[in-house]
């Protein structure tokens, strides 16, 4: 029955186990699939041996539940079909034992069909059918039958018979005589069992003396497909005639006993028997004389009752097996003999032994290996052994703690030792450990074997420094060879390895270091102020092949002593102020340094001798003003200041401050000449070009470029007649004048300073009359008068009629009496003009001592002759008016640049007014654009407006060349906002 049809058959048998008058029981044949012997993983899983299904039609809600606990199959438990496992099903192990043909192999489980409303109890038996999986095997390979020499022909003796796991045909079928050599022949007796029994012919007469051994082969064959055989050698040897002889109930005996057996136990009793009688039958037992002599002693045997008993101590691992060859004599010539194969079993009695055989030569048992040594170095050969056997002669080795080193199995019994890590001689210099060589008997014996591992330092370490840094202090002003420090590395390694030289490197010119011992001390004087810090380093060098070094850095910082005085960064300070500034204002800084350090540097500062004009910070030099300045009142201020350090003892020093102030355009020009605005000059018609006709002079009291002063005429000169020096203010005929010019002209000329950042302004009235004659000098200043009702900016000229000859004595009698109040004018102005000017002088006089140079200011009597400001031969610290910095119109003659400083507070241009004032009845106010009349009771007076850059004049109609020249002046003059001069 094939597989196929294994299935089919246990599908239907499934299907009829739900109906209860069908029997519960199933008979299942199945071959065993798979041959003796052969291993489970090699074999194939899940195959489907039969299968059980409801009759119910709902095997979807059905459970099948295998009961039996068998690992041969497994059963589904969705679809109810059975399985085999991965165990062999092998019918020869499991049906052990004699197997007739008509005796079935087979195993029972049991399977359950659930839920309870289906439940089912199913007993499947599964009959395992033989395959020839076997073949069939003699008892021994080697057959050994004796036959006396006078046996006759045709008998028949008999010979062991093969066995076949297998049944049926599967089994032994035929038996085959090779190389019979004609004497022996086969023949098969088949029992009613069916057993086939080989039996050995004897065709030929024997002859022992001849030949006394016959060798051959007998084969034996199954029935199987493929058909299996075995062969084995048969020997037949022919013995002597002897009608009996003694016979031994065993002739091969094997005992066991123990090596510790105590002397005179019983080994084995020997039973031999004699078919004769009488004396024939008398049995003598003796040694074989192939026994040895050491057993012999070992080893008693009684003579007559065969007893073996031991006589001396056995040692199993001396001799652990006995052959003793004992013969039973009846006194004829041919003994019986019988073999006592005697076992001593083992003992744990033995320690295991350990033969240590160094591959590195020790040196008084001491093995020297280098810390440099790589991995796995090989120390020693290491061989345990045990005389005992068995569980008691199993050895373990190894090593008793934990050192870098362990045992690597070579062989069975045999051991490398090596190293397991790299070695530091500086971690450990010595390793003395054990190694255990143990068996596995009851109770446990081991043996151990001291090695003892010393390691040959190298230079691999370098010195170190306790500290990479080393920070030390020292005050300034030492002793040459002050002590300072002892600097110590140490080397881990040892010998001349750890011999430490100590060497400066670079930058350690102050100091002196010992080069064994470690000794810091200096070699010079510190002076802090001229180096604070020392920055160097120092090598630790040992004596090892090759050298090792380390390098430590070295800082040491000088401390400071009080041995330096404040220094002010200059003996004499001198600052630039404006006058003009508010009270409370930064005038300037004081510098003061102090080379110390800490307290030593804590300045102090304070005025020594100022009468509180000003205020200094203590702390950070600041000075500032505690009064206004004015120039014009005093130009400059000396005192001393005095610093202190915070030291012990404590320092000090004094410098020169001088405040210089700096003059501020706050003064507008003075007209010294005219004397008056109704003064006029005669031009008569036959002056030249070129010619001076009049002049303007007027005085600044500012210096510098604040009492520059330019002159124009913004007005009155509309065709270009005239012509003024804006340096000199000298007047002179642009053009030789004709009868159309005749009449009186009104010049408005407008004097202004150079002053920055803003220009002061005075305007003057210039009358020249031009005529050959003056003749009636009051009708002139009659219309002078009447002139003072015309605009600034229109042309008198232009509504003057000529002067009828009959006005010309009146006149001439009003320019006499104008010349009269004129020359009394000019005597007072001059005289109170000198006075003035004689302050002046003595005034720049102070002056000159100052270590500081002030823009060019001349003396004011001296304008007249030089007026003129030349650009090109300026110096080089001069700059024009419209320069952002005034400061910078001075020079500084002190050490250190001149302080250039801001004021808390705006300075305030008010402390004098820019009118001058002069007698009413000559004081004429002169503006920029319009002119208006005041009324007065006591005179006739005028006021301008001021100036403005937002006004001009319009003209009707082309302009003539003069006109040009005149709207050039006058667009100059209202390009400022002009105040109002009086006088």
């Amino acid at each position: 029955m094939d597989l196929r049809d294994f299935y089919l058959l246990a599908s239907l048998v499934a299907c009829l186990l739900l109906d209860p008058a069908i029997t519960q029981e199933l008979i299942y044949p199945i071959r065993e699939e798979l041959p003796e012997n052969v291993l489970i993983g090699n074999i194939p899983k899940d195959l489907n041996i039969s299968h059980i299904n409801a009759a119910t039609g709902t095997s979807a809600n059905l459970v099948y539940r295998l009961v039996s606990n068998t690992p041969l199959v497994r059963v589904s438990g969705s679809t109810g079909e059975i399985f085999t496992t991965s165990n062999r099903i092998d019918r020869e192990r499991l049906c052990a034992g004699p197997s007739y043909e008509e005796n079935e192999c087979s195993f029972e489980i049991e399977v359950v069909i659930l839920p309870n409303d289906f439940f089912r109890l199913i007993k499947v038996k599964i009959v395992v059918k033989d395959i020839n999986d076997n073949a069939p095997m003699f008892l021994y390979p080697v057959i050994n039958i004796s036959i006396p020499e006078n046996t006759l022909i045709n008998s028949r003796f008999p010979i062991p018979s093969a066995t076949d796991p297998d049944i049926g045909f599967n089994s032994v079928q035929h038996y085959e005589l090779v190389n019979g050599q004609s004497a022996f022949g086969l023949d098969i007796v088949e029992t009613p069992e069916g057993e086939k029994w080989p039996q050995l012919i004897v065709q030929q007469n024997l002859d022992r003396e001849q030949k006394d051994t016959y060798v051959m082969k007998i084969k034996v064959e199954d029935g199987g497909t493929p058909q299996k055989s075995s062969t084995a050698i048969l020997q037949v040897t022919v013995s002597d005639v002897n009608d009996n002889k003694p016979v031994f109930k065993a002739s091969q005996i094997e005992v066991h006993i123990p090596e510790n057996a105590p002397v005179g136990t019983s080994v084995f009793q020997l039973q031999a028997t004699d078919a004769d009688v009488g004396s024939n039958a008398e049995i003598n037992y003796i040694f074989s004389t192939t026994v040895s002599p050491a057993t012999k002693k070992l080893f008693a045997l009684n003579a007559t009752t065969g007893l073996i008993t031991v006589q001396r101590p056995l040692d199993r691992e001396e001799t652990a097996v006995h052959k003793l060859l004992v013969l039973a004599s009846d006194g004829g010539s041919s003994p019986a003999r019988a073999t006592i194969l005697i076992n001593v079993t083992d003992v744990n009695d033995n320690p295991p032994n350990i033969d240590l055989k160094y591959i590195i030569s020790p040196i008084n048992g001491t093995v020297y290996l280098s810390e440099k040594g790589p991995v796995n170095t090989k120390i020693a050969l290491i061989t345990v052994s045990d005389k005992d056997t068995d569980v008691n002669g199993k050895v373990i080795c190894f090593i008793e703690k934990d050192v870098p080193f362990h045992l690597k199995a070579v062989y069975d019994n045999q051991y490398l030792l090596e190293t397991s890590a790299l070695l530091d001689y500086e971690g450990t210099k010595e390793y003395i450990f054990k190694i255990v060589a143990a068996d596995s008997g009851k109770p446990s014996l081991n043996q151990t074997a001291l090695v003892r591992v010393k390691l040959e330092d190298e230079n691999d370490n370098p010195p170190i420094f306790s500290q990479p840094v080393i920070e030390l202090s020292v005050l300034e002003n030492n002793v040459r060879g002050l002590y300072l420090t002892t600097i110590s590395a140490t080397d881990d390694d040892s010998g001349k390895n750890a011999e430490i030289v100590y060497q400066l490197g670079p930058n350690a010119s102050f100091f002196d270091l010992d080069r064994k011992t470690g000794v810091l001390t200096a070699s010079r004087v510190f002076d802090r102020e001229e180096q604070e810090r020392f920055l160097f380093t120092v090598t630790a060098r040992d004596n090892g092949t090759p050298p090792l070094q380390s390098q430590a850095a070295v800082i040491v910082t000088v401390q400071d002593e009080n041995d330096n005085s404040p220094k002010f960064t200059h003996n004499h300070f001198q600052f630039f102020v404006s006058e003009n500034l508010s009270k409370y204002s930064t005038v300037g800084v004081i510098t003061v340094t102090d080379s110390d350090a800490g307290v030593n540097a804590d300045v102090t500062l304070s005025i020594l001798n100022d009468n509180e004009n000003f205020i200094l910070d203590p702390f950070s030099g600041v000075i500032k003003s505690n009064i206004s300045f004015d120039r014009e009142l005093q130009s400059s201020y000396t005192f001393d200041v005095k610093a202190v350090d915070g030291g012990r003892p404590i320092r000090s020093s004094a410098a020169k401050v001088t405040i210089n102030i700096i003059d501020v355009n706050d003064n507008s020009p003075v007209v010294i000449y005219p004397p008056s605005n109704t003064s006029f000059k005669l031009v008569p018609l036959s002056a030249i070009p070129g010619s001076v006709v009049a002049e303007v002079f007027a005085m600044d009291v500012d210096t510098g470029m604040n009492a520059e002063l330019k002159y124009t005429i913004v007005s009155g000169n509309n065709k270009g007649l005239f012509r003024i020096d804006p340096v000199t203010g000298n007047i002179t005929l642009e053009e030789k004048p004709i009868t159309t010019d005749v009449g009186l002209h009104r010049l408005v000329v407008n004097i202004s300073d150079l002053g920055y950042p803003k220009s002061l302004h005075t305007l003057v009235l210039v009358f020249l009359y031009v005529n050959d004659t003056v003749g009636n000098a009051t009708y002139i200043y009659d219309q002078i008068r009447r002139t003072m009702e015309t605009p600034l900016d229109k042309n008198i000229g232009d509504s003057s009629e000529p002067y009828q000859s009959g006005d010309y004595l009146t006149i001439m009698i009003a320019i006499v009496a104008g010349a009269m109040v004129v020359i009394v004018v000019i005597f007072v102005t001059v005289l109170v003009r000198c006075r003035h000017a004689s302050r002046f002088k003595a005034a720049q006089r102070n002056k000159q001592g100052a270590e500081w140079m002030s823009p060019n200011q001349e003396n004011k009597q001296n304008k007249k002759k030089k007026r003129r400001f030349d650009w090109s031969t300026a110096p080089t610290t001069t700059f024009k008016p419209n320069s952002p910095d005034l400061a910078r119109h001075y020079k500084s003659a002190s050490p250190q640049s001149a302080f250039h400083l801001k004021a808390d507070t705006p300075v305030s241009v008010k402390k004098h007014h820019v009118i001058q004032e002069l007698p009413l009845d000559n004081t004429f106010v002169g503006g920029c654009d319009t002119l208006s009349k005041r009324s007065s009771t006591s005179s006739d007076h005028f006021s301008a407006s001021e100036c403005s850059s937002q006004g001009g004049f319009k003209t009707k109609g082309p302009m003539h060349t003069r006109q040009v020249k005149e709207h050039f002046y006058w667009s100059i003059s209202t390009a400022y906002n002009c105040p109002i001069h009086q006088y």
